[in-house]
């Protein structure tokens, strides 16, 4: 699944290409891709015609195109394999092409030299789609309102973050992953960051103290950065920019992925270990396990 550094790296992308642009047209083109559009794919389609997108939002592993005219945004759910690509009018339709948003303008003056392009959402596997939805006081689309801001984010409090960690009596990783105490953290950037800190991921988060919950804190900034300065973590084809480029962080991993490989800090064979239907890579020697009460 896609995290933070490759949600930002696609907004930015709809930012260059996209924003304070007029919807001409919406085609869909495959119902699933509206699913999470209760009133259907003609009803999504009809209330997308004629506004204005503003500038593309985040939070966490969530984007969105506010319609400047209204109260309401449409809610891109990447899934597994979906895609936002700018592409020409003329290009040739993407096999798995669900969704196609034409506008009735040409290019920001920033774009504008690549000629008229339009706006196209692709996906293979089906587990991703567009939705309108209303929006609350603060901008966000109301179904994702409980999600806890992202570390990126300005307004994100380091102090209510440690003390929600100490009350959730939970392990380290599954606190990283839930998206009600800080969102966009994924699998692979939880397991970098704690790479970075040498902390197991089984740690118990009641144990934390505030230095070590703001060295964590500062080693998650620090990946996501550095992910988001390569265009995110690309595996495969699936994971691209609106350009439909993939990003080269997984060049850079130090934890992710490198079982039995030496560990770039110690030299120990990295590890790796069965997590909630996932994996967790780590070295024993410089992540050390917490002790069991007996």
């Amino acid at each position: 699944m896609p995290e933070l550094p490759e949600v930002e790296v696609v907004r930015r992308g709809l930012e260059r290409w996209v924003a304070h642009r007029t919807v001409a047209e919406a085609e869909v083109l495959h119902p699933r891709a509206v699913r999470r559009h209760l009133a259907g794919a003609d009803d999504f389609a009809h209330r997308l015609k004629g506004h204005r997108i503003g500038v593309p939002s985040r939070r966490g592993k969530y984007v969105w195109l506010p319609l400047e005219d209204t109260d309401q945004s449409v809610l891109a759910h990447l899934g597994m394999s979906g895609q936002l690509l700018v592409q020409p009018h003329d290009a040739p339709d993407e096999k798995h092409l669900r969704i196609r948003i034409r506008f009735a303008d040409t290019q920001t003056s920033a774009a504008a030299a690549a000629g008229p392009t339009e706006l196209r959402f692709v996906d293979q596997r089906t587990f991703g789609g567009l939705s309108l939805h209303d929006n609350t006081p603060d901008g966000l689309p109301d179904v994702i309102a409980h999600i806890a801001r992202d570390p990126l984010d300005p307004l994100f409090d380091d102090e209510a973050f440690h003390r929600a960690l100490r009350r959730k009596r939970t392990t380290i990783k599954r606190a990283l992953l839930d998206q009600s105490l800080i969102s966009g953290v994924g699998n692979i950037y939880a397991d970098e960051a704690l790479w970075r800190a040498r902390i197991h991921y089984e740690r118990p988060t009641a144990g934390f103290t505030r230095p070590r919950t703001l060295l964590l804190l500062g080693h998650v900034r620090d990946v996501m950065n550095a992910a988001l300065a390569a265009g995110g973590t690309s595996f495969d084809s699936l994971y691209v920019n609106v350009n439909g480029e993939s990003g080269y962080f997984d060049r850079s991993l130090d934890a992710y992925g490198r079982e039995g490989l030496p560990c770039r800090r110690c030299g120990t064979p990295m590890r790796r270990r069965p997590w909630m239907n996932r994996s967790s890579y780590f070295c024993p020697r410089c992540q050390r396990a917490p002790r069991v009460a007996s």
